[in-house]
């Protein structure tokens, strides 16, 4: 049996990966996917981040651009613009909070980590911006490594793949020992739900998600209220908590280690059924 690492170093603070963990989404930015997901001025986004401590994230991450299906990369600055201001924010009230910056920018990264977030979450794989990877490894802080075909503009008119869970294995075999070459300790690897494949593709990697368990590393998914769930559903993203609940118990099942989510209430309760389950089965074997 392979046993992932279990653990996150996040500026100190160890992130006990041997129960799922939740990391709740703050989107800063006017054109998120999801509307009811967006936040503006500081006070909702402290409220947003207070409720979702509250209700039982273990991070929180921190957007400032849409990675939604045909959205333009936007510049460093204007990230920054976007994301400091929140940051800051959330560490003066809640110090104790682990913070994610969700950036493709290594100036981004640099910055958001020099005031306080202590991992960096890169649906590029450093292909946006060559200096990623190098700058992960001087900042010494958890990379989650993703995986998506182009850029979020582009990435839905690449959806070949003659086997889309092998070539997503070999990809991240070759990155991992890329960054574990360049000193990268703590690894995240995410399959990138939605980035650059079908509804079905989607649910062929959800199926096989344990095959990953051989790189070694934690598995992160996001698939809250995305399209996988809303286009198979016929419904909204606004309609599609129910549906997200089934597929986030469905990763757990398959080895998922840390759940992206937006409802953070609703996952802290489908992790706790999954407990369940999973206690019952050691008792009987």
């Amino acid at each position: 049996m392979i046993f992932p690492q279990e653990t996150l170093n996040c500026d100190g603070t160890l992130l006990d990966l041997g129960t799922p963990k939740i990391m709740g989404v703050i989107n800063v930015t006017p054109d998120s996917f999801y509307a009811d997901s967006r936040q503006e001025g500081l006070d909702n986004i402290l409220r947003t981040a207070e409720k979702m401590l509250v209700d039982g994230a273990d991070l929180l991450d921190i957007g400032g651009m849409s990675s939604r299906p045909g959205a333009e990369v936007i510049s460093a600055d204007q990230e920054l613009h976007r994301v400091i201001a929140p940051i800051k924010a959330i560490m003066q009230r809640f110090p104790e909070a682990i913070v994610s910056i969700d950036t493709v920018h290594a100036k981004v990264a640099r910055e958001a980590v020099a005031i306080g977030a202590s991992l960096v979450n890169d649906i590029s794989a450093g292909r946006i911006d060559t200096e990623m990877y190098d700058t992960i490894a001087d900042l010494g802080v958890p990379y989650i490594l993703m995986h998506m075909k182009g850029t979020p503009e582009t990435m839905q008119k690449q959806v070949d793949y003659e086997n889309i869970v092998q070539e997503i294995l070999d990809f991240f075999i070759k990155e991992v020992a890329l960054l574990r070459q360049k000193g990268v300790k703590d690894i995240v690897i995410d399959p990138g739900f939605g980035f650059g494949k079908t509804v079905r593709q989607n649910y062929e990697l959800l199926n096989d998600l344990n095959l990953f368990q051989i790189l070694e590393v934690p598995i992160l998914i996001g698939v809250s209220r995305k399209s996988m769930i809303y286009k198979l559903l016929n419904c909204t993203p606004l309609e599609a908590l129910n549906g997200s609940s089934v597929v986030h118990l469905l990763a757990l099942q398959n080895d998922a280690k840390i759940l992206r989510v937006h409802d953070v209430k609703e996952a802290a309760e489908v992790i706790k059924i999954w407990q369940m389950m999973e206690d019952v089965k050691r008792t009987e074997e």
